[in-house]
């Protein structure tokens, strides 16, 4: 199997030189050349070629992609949100075989298997010109990966989306189009802002229940970089820069909050939900201030969390719009 993917990662060079020298000779674009040749961070939007810095290093790549392969739930959504369709995306987690919220925009995508998981084989009969990873997830498949087509890798996932967002922009050669779409949500979180007043002094408690654990989320999760970019304060306990923390019922008392949401990883067995069950009825959690005053809310773990991208972000918005009673 290694000897397979050196041969291809050699036939893909060797066509990516190729098709480079096509495309100088073409358009006399000795600008493109010599920003391929420097490693010069950029995109081309003649659609020549052109190099992007990623995770893993830079990589260069010859033309605009027009075959994608995406392989994060919120690169997924991402790639969407710009206008490309993929030829072949990733499972989403507990999806059949995508998230319900993407499934129409994914009509005719190939699944190319878990996000931590990737199906080689499957990916490579797509014959993408582009695939799109993430270090976190992919770091161990990166050689195999990019000895199919230019492979560009975001860092990490969790919260900062937007950083992954405008990478993916530039391995696209859409920036114009990324900055729109970011300038265009970060308008709906200003109006949010300007709407809400004196509510933005709401501290916002967190909590997931998943197979066998509880968790309370801090603030470098997809929801709560979401309320720290709006404003919106956090239980001095849940305060922290950091991601989550595995907890007890003694630490019940931590998720106090003027309101509280909570979302349920639920993998089809039953068992997190059960488990949610099991604690809303503690005596603890129903002595919670919050629960007292009818503000704890259950909210939906795909959007409130687990795709964690652009398409999410927008859905998770307009939730909060209702749940602060803020005309939109």
């Amino acid at each position: 199997m290694a000897g397979q993917f050196n041969r291809k990662k050699r036939r893909f060079a060797s066509a990516a030189i190729g098709v480079l020298m096509l495309i100088t000779a073409a358009c006399g674009g000795t600008a493109d050349q010599e920003k391929f040749n420097s490693g010069e961070q950029g995109t081309n939007p003649e659609g020549g070629a052109y190099v992007v810095q990623h995770a893993m290093g830079e990589t260069p790549i010859p033309a605009t992609p027009k075959r994608v392969v995406v392989l994060t739930n919120e690169g997924t959504e991402a790639v969407l949100a710009m206008g490309v369709k993929p030829v072949g995306a990733n499972n989403s987690h507990g999806g059949d075989p995508f998230f319900p919220h993407l499934m129409d925009k994914l009509e005719g995508v190939t699944p190319v298997g878990k996000e931590d998981q990737p199906n080689l084989e499957a990916i490579a009969a797509l014959q993408p010109d582009l695939i799109i990873g993430n270090k976190m997830r992919h770091e161990k498949v990166y050689e195999q990966l990019s000895a199919l087509a230019p492979t560009v890798f975001a860092e990490t996932l969790r919260g900062e989306w937007r950083n992954n967002f405008e990478l993916y922009a530039k391995a696209l050669n859409k920036q114009d189009i990324g900055e729109k779409v970011l300038a265009d949500f970060d308008k709906r979180i200003e109006d949010f802002r300007s709407k809400a007043g004196d509510k933005l002094n709401t501290e916002v408690s967190m909590v997931r229940f998943m197979p066998g654990k509880v968790r309370i989320y801090y603030n470098d999760t997809f929801s709560g970089v979401m309320f720290k970019k709006l404003g919106l304060k956090r239980p001095a306990a849940q305060d922290k820069e950091e991601f989550a923390a595995e907890v007890s019922k003694e630490r019940i008392p931590e998720m106090d909050g003027d309101i509280l949401f909570y979302f349920t990883y639920e993998t089809g067995d039953g068992t997190a939900s059960a488990l949610e069950k099991e604690w809303l009825n503690d005596p603890l959690w129903n002595n919670l201030e919050v629960v007292k005053n009818n503000k704890a809310f259950k909210v939906d773990d795909v959007t409130w969390n687990t795709a964690g991208g652009i398409l999410s972000a927008n859905i998770m918005l307009d939730d909060l719009y209702g749940y602060f009673d803020i005309a939109k």
